[in-house]
């Protein structure tokens, strides 16, 4: 392949910048997370809240020393409430779908109950679904948490299990060194399995696809125009670089790749983006051809 083009200007994270805080659609599912200094990865990540917050709206609560229910260790001078208190004191504002990452404070002989009365205040508040996610086993008592939690699920037909633990498990470098506590990787990953959860399940709006895989050729110093497609998702899109196009050559926010090639003679590749009006998104890298004049 001749004068491939790789400068990259942008990268997936550059998606939670250029747009910010998507524009509201008023028929999105509300979903609240609530988690403890682990799922903390995840908020502190901006390409993780990005991945996340795809076709829902999103409201992230999340606290270092967070248990589920007990007083909290001490972060920064203050105890996060717990899961409990927090559901109590957030009542209906929680919205219908919450998903719980938290746990690793809890003891291991009292997980049990703390989940149980977890739950009882969610129902209580009005949650209609609950996604917790299972520990990841970097200790022995977090597998008999994880018993917990299965166990509760077939009491409870409310509560879904999403298992980080197995999805994670091949992937030491997602993690610090106390393999738990996520790197920007791990955060990432953890986004992403969320994501899908609620897109399986109906939740969240499936994100768009791009359909174009190659643009049509062009010719060297001649103008050029084409549009790219995508399906899914919800219209409008908005389209943009992921990378430089080949010289003279421009993406429209609304997909018209337009243009007078100024490049010698060859194949090129670069990435773009389109972002739904739900906030979902999806990447895709094009080929494109020019010939001489």
């Amino acid at each position: 392949m001749k004068g491939v083009v790789v400068v990259a200007l942008a990268t997936l994270a550059s998606l939670a910048v250029a747009g910010s805080s998507p524009a509201r659609v008023r028929d999105l599912q509300h979903v609240t997370l609530i988690g403890d200094s682990v799922a903390d990865g995840v908020e502190l990540d901006p390409k993780a809240v990005t991945i996340l917050e795809q076709g829902v709206d999103l409201d992230l609560e999340v606290a270092p020393c967070r248990r589920v229910e007990g007083l909290g260790c001490p972060y920064q001078g203050v105890r996060p409430p717990s899961v409990v208190q927090l559901v109590q004191s957030l009542g209906a504002r929680l919205g219908p779908n919450v998903v719980v990452a938290a746990g690793y404070n809890d003891y291991e002989a009292q997980f049990a109950g703390n989940l149980e009365d977890a739950l009882a205040a969610l129902k209580a508040a009005g949650v209609k679904r609950v996604w917790w996610l299972t520990l990841r086993a970097a200790e022995h008592p977090y597998l008999t948490m994880n018993d917990d939690l299965r166990a509760a699920a077939q009491q409870h037909p409310e509560l879904s299990i999403v298992d980080w633990n197995l999805y994670s498990r091949s992937h030491p470098p997602w993690f610090q060194a106390d393999g738990i506590h996520l790197v920007a990787a791990g955060a990432e990953a953890m986004a992403t399995l969320v994501h899908k959860t609620l897109v399986a399940q109906g939740v969240a709006s499936p994100p768009p696809r791009v359909t174009t895989s190659s643009l049509p050729p062009a010719v060297r110093d001649r103008p050029y125009r084409a549009r790219l497609s995508a399906t899914a998702g919800r219209a409008p899109y908005r389209w943009q670089l992921l990378e430089r196009a080949p010289a003279g050559i421009h993406l429209e926010p609304d997909g018209v790749v337009q243009g007078v090639p100024l490049v010698p003679a060859g194949t090129y590749a670069f990435g773009v983006s389109v972002r739904d009006a739900a906030g979902s998104f999806a990447t895709r890298r094009l080929t494109f051809r020019v010939s001489a004049a």
